[in-house]
């Protein structure tokens, strides 16, 4: 069933409660965005995604939304995030809260299931609405919009680094547990010699004995395919996420070193492997993420997930029409480095530059100097705000959590540009009256500035 309007006013005041006006500053960054933010627009987006009638009306949107901004802004879990909106009036006032509330709203796996259930043009609209807020706040201009930088970089998924041994076990031990799950009797499901060849396995790998490692590993490789035989002997009728374990036990006592396509993880075996030419990490593990940025003020404008191992130019496409529909104006020049040759992208009303070519105008040059401007926003996507590590399941959550990290960026851009117009305002008023010429105002003069620093950093 449809959630309930976040702005359902009570008939009558709490007793008991606090009232959050009472609480905060209503001039904080993160009240005044609040109000800024489309929330009526967001409602009517997700609640296509609820039965009108059926079930138990869902979580409010406006909760929901907010819990998944403050999420990724501040490279938080589920459950740190609502441990936080616990402790934090400003977060509950952002989240549509009137009074201030000692209890988490939701449980932590209310936030995954709302997750999985958005669909893809749903998830867009997070991103969307933070851009639309830019520009109604008037901190992103329609022109910023025209001229953007186009990269791409490793999302790496939450997962080990993958050996030979870690995969026979693991996938052993997986098929075991599954397969008694379902009824089906293993009689023999080598636990015990299987522990023990991959215990001397990572000894003789440590001290570099890799003749004796490897035969370890070949033992390992022996019980999985023994454990498989039978229960595929015994398995009549099994279920569909054995089947397609067994299918992945196949693809991985099938390939070989210098495969395609090889099983990296048991638990996410869509995970590919990539190579970026890091001197200090040589294969990353994961998939390939495409970003825009605007080129001159550094805002996110697209983000998507790329599997299948793409190549850089083929995904640039899909990258701008994401952008143009994001943020609702076309991109007339994209400017990408040297692996956006060979494009193949026909488009009249978009100019792709690459540094480094010829025949460019100065006007044209002086944008490429700014293609770099990207590099540290990805840094900052990875160290800040979850995309340095994905833990959502699967592909759908290679998309949602490539997103979100853009709207953790923004976020955080958003809330600066609002503390940034309280300081100018504060130093437009000091400008226009004149700031103390007294004597016995000069010790004013000196902490003033660092007064309005401090009150909005």
């Amino acid at each position: 069933m449809k959630p309930r309007p976040s702005d359902q006013e009570q008939p009558q005041g709490e007793l008991f409660k606090v009232e959050l006006q009472r609480l905060i500053d209503l001039q904080d960054p993160l009240v005044s965005l609040a109000a800024q933010i489309n929330w009526e627009q967001l409602e009517v987006t997700f609640g296509a995604l609820y039965h009108p009638t059926l079930g138990a009306p869902g979580v409010a949107t406006r909760l929901m939304v907010a819990l998944h901004y403050l999420k990724y802004a501040h490279d938080l879990s589920d459950e740190e995030t609502l441990e936080r909106w616990r402790h934090s009036p400003y977060w509950q006032y952002f989240s549509g809260g009137k009074w201030f509330e000692l209890a988490r709203p939701v449980e932590a796996s209310s936030m995954t299931r709302w997750r999985n259930r958005l669909a893809e043009h749903n998830l867009e609209s997070l991103l969307a609405e933070l851009l639309q807020t830019g520009l109604r706040l008037k901190v992103i201009t329609p022109g910023e919009l025209e001229k953007v930088n186009v990269d791409t970089t490793v999302q790496p998924k939450a997962i080990r680094f993958p050996t030979d041994a870690r995969l026979y076990e693991r996938m052993r031990t997986r098929l075991v547990v599954m397969a008694r799950r379902e009824g089906i009797v293993v009689a023999r499901p080598w636990s015990r010699k299987a522990r023990h060849a991959f215990y001397w396995q990572s000894r003789y790998a440590r001290v570099r004995q890799f003749k004796r490692a490897q035969a370890e590993a070949s033992k390992l490789k022996l019980y999985l395919g023994r454990v498989q035989r039978q229960i595929l002997k015994r398995s009549g009728s099994c279920s569909v996420l054995l089947r397609e374990l067994l299918v992945l036990s196949d693809r991985l006592l099938a390939q070989k070193r210098h495969d395609q396509n090889k099983l990296y993880s048991v638990h996410e075996p869509q995970v590919e492997c990539l190579s970026k030419g890091k001197a200090h990490k040589r294969y990353e593990f994961g998939c390939k993420a495409g970003l825009v940025t605007s080129a001159q003020s550094n805002w996110v404008l697209g983000a998507q997930a790329f599997h299948g191992l793409p190549y850089d130019g083929h995904t640039l496409g899909a990258a701008l029409a994401q952008t143009s529909r994001l943020s609702g104006h076309p991109v007339q020049q994209a400017t990408g480095d040297q692996n956006y040759r060979g494009h193949k992208l026909t488009h009249p009303s978009v100019l792709i530059v690459k540094p480094g070519e010829k025949g460019l105008s100065k006007k044209v040059k002086k944008w490429c100097q700014r293609r770099s401007a990207i590099e540290p926003i990805i840094g900052h996507l990875k160290a800040e705000h979850r995309l340095e590590r994905n833990r959502l399941k699967g592909r759908r959550g290679d998309q949602i959590n490539v997103v979100l990290s853009a709207c953790g960026f923004n976020l955080r851009k958003l809330l600066r540009a609002l503390a940034l117009l309280g300081r100018s305002f504060w130093r437009f008023f000091f400008n226009a009256w004149g700031w103390p010429k007294t004597k016995a105002n000069a010790v004013t003069r000196r902490w003033l500035p660092q007064a309005l620093q401090t009150l909005y950093p």
